[in-house]
């Protein structure tokens, strides 16, 4: 004889059970270790944070004061920007994401303990923010190598100056 879930529960629904929603990424599915750089995949453009330790990043998001349209145009032109402290999972959300320490290849890491305190000492400040001059990149790689370097925004920029140079050309 069959048995089905309601005869299991004297004919009755089964009681609803409560599942905590688990956070979509846990820092023990990367080995990332405090002063470690988080490239997160979103699209054509890349964010940027620094690992601190307990699941917390630190990174530089454009302030918007309301609304697509001008999250967009932050994004593409010059704006504030806003360091922040949050929980991983908060800033990669269902994204991709990996530990990459670009850099360190063509710089010395400072002692990833100052790289976490001068992440943390600004926290809340306001800075400014331009995809090619100040983005997360630049943010990130400056907390750990004291240099801002965005190999994203040379190719950005240099995209931008070749289609600039081509439609220069096509009316010639």
């Amino acid at each position: 004889m069959k048995s089905t879930l309601t005869e299991n529960f004297r004919g009755k629904a089964p009681p609803l059970i409560k599942v905590s929603k688990l956070p979509p990424h846990r820092a023990f599915d990367i080995d990332a270790k405090p002063g470690d750089l988080i490239e997160i995949f979103g699209g054509v453009y890349h964010h940027w944070a620094v690992f601190i330790g307990g699941n917390e990043v630190i990174h530089l998001i454009p302030s918007s004061k309301g609304g697509d349209l001008l999250e967009v145009l932050a994004f593409l032109g010059s704006s504030d920007a806003t360091v922040r402290r949050q929980r991983i999972w908060e800033v990669v959300g269902s994204n991709r994401f990996q530990v990459n320490n670009l850099l360190d290849d063509k710089y010395q890491p400072l002692d990833p303990s100052t790289i976490v305190s001068n992440a943390v000492k600004m926290v809340g400040q306001e800075r400014p923010y331009n995809v090619a001059t100040h983005n997360s990149e630049h943010f990130v790689t400056e907390l750990r190598y004291g240099k801002p370097e965005s190999r994203q925004a040379s190719k950005f920029v240099g995209a931008a100056l070749f289609s600039a140079f081509r439609k220069n050309k096509d009316k010639e």
